[in-house]
């Protein structure tokens, strides 16, 4: 297959970095680092989702001991998780990756349970999240009504970012996105549906982005804006975080970043609407690729052909793939060959096992694929 019909599969320059292609691995949290430190299953995990000169962004990783809500997701705040993800990012590079570690804080998100001392989290509200349906479809989440962060309170979260950022360097990463997504601290605060503090990160537009801005700032402070990236959801009504005018929100946000002039920015389109067979979508993030500078990335239910179709279309930049590229560990390979892919198991996606719905998905036989100079692919069995 000829490298002008798979445009997921064409080379693309961001930056610094010389990528073989735009596939993408999102990032997924995967439930598998026990008490927050990264294990060394995750070596195998990464290694089998390295291309050279692909783009694989870690798991969302906590950046202090209070930005924790879910059980045994990483965290990079500490010298054991730093030393612990030392040898995963060696792998992928040595395999010749490119690997972005993503940094949170879920703020409201969370339960005394997850926090120091038991104390309740921290959030731009008071306002309590109603119980969440968990993934198995059968049992609630519960979350503490979270306190208000304090105006002096603010640098010091800020700071985490910027401490956290410093260990992903100091781990071996290439650079860091901000998770400021899915109704997590970054979005809570952004958001006016949750946001209702009265000082000067709440109320205007300008006062709700300006803690997002001053995260930003201080990465590309401390690592360049060369190295970093973030991930936004301006329409998304993820965990009750909705925004009442979201256009205007990703607009300002977009403006903003360009005076960074960060690497990326990872957008969240609006889940893929199935009409028999096909995947559709109406592309409703045009106009946010339009006003930004920066590689634009974007991410929700893509298949092969509406990855395609997003590339030829300018559309985005890159496709990360989540839950095809769990289960499809080669799944670059499997776009050229246009093959059937493996099926995700969801009842397996936040269990602990180190194998299980982790490392154990099939690849396709080696066999039937002849390398193309497009993409170089290392196959780990």
């Amino acid at each position: 297959m000829e490298d002008s019909k798979v445009p997921l599969l064409t080379p693309y320059k961001m930056g610094r970095f010389n990528l073989s292609h735009r596939v993408v691995l999102a990032p997924l949290t995967r439930q598998r680092s026990y008490n927050n430190v990264p294990q060394p299953h995750a070596i195998l995990y990464y290694s089998q989702r390295t291309t050279e000169e692909g783009l694989l962004i870690a798991k969302a990783t906590g950046v202090s001991d209070t930005a924790q809500r879910y059980p045994d997701t990483p965290g990079i705040w500490t010298k054991e998780q730093v030393e612990a993800w030392k040898p995963i990012v060696d792998t992928v590079h040595a395999k010749g990756g490119i690997f972005f570690c993503q940094i949170w804080h879920v703020g409201r998100v969370s339960n005394s349970g997850f926090q120091p001392n038991g104390q309740v989290p921290v959030s731009s509200t008071a306002q309590p999240l109603t119980p969440q349906l968990r993934a198995n479809g059968i049992d609630e989440a519960q979350f503490t009504p979270p306190r208000r962060l304090r105006t002096d309170e603010i640098s010091e979260v800020v700071k985490d970012f910027k401490i956290a950022t410093r260990n992903a360097i100091e781990a071996g990463f290439d650079g860091v996105e901000i998770h400021g997504a899915h109704g997590y601290l970054i979005d809570q605060i952004m958001k006016d549906q949750v946001n209702d503090q009265t000082d000067e990160y709440g109320g205007s537009l300008e006062n709700r982005c300006r803690f997002t801005l001053e995260v930003v700032e201080a990465i590309v402070d401390e690592i360049g804006a060369d190295r970093v990236g973030t991930r936004l959801p301006p329409f998304a009504n993820y965990i009750e975080s909705g925004d009442s005018n979201p256009k205007a929100l990703g607009l300002y946000m977009f403006e903003s970043l360009n005076k960074y002039e960060i690497l990326y920015c990872h957008m969240v389109e609006p889940r893929m609407k199935k009409v028999g067979e096909k995947c559709e979508t109406s592309y409703s993030l045009q106009h946010m690729k339009d006003a930004f500078k920066g590689t634009f990335m974007v991410a929700g239910g893509y298949d092969r052909e509406e990855g395609n179709k997003a590339l030829v279309d300018k559309h985005a930049d890159f496709v990360a793939y989540g839950r095809w590229f769990l289960a499809n560990p080669d799944l670059p390979r499997q776009f050229e060959l246009n093959a059937p892919l493996n099926k995700y198991n969801r009842d397996t996606f936040y269990i602990s096992d180190p194998i299980v719905g982790y490392v154990d998905y099939p690849f396709l036989e080696s066999s039937t694929w002849i390398p193309t100079k497009s993409i170089r692919y290392h196959l780990v069995k």
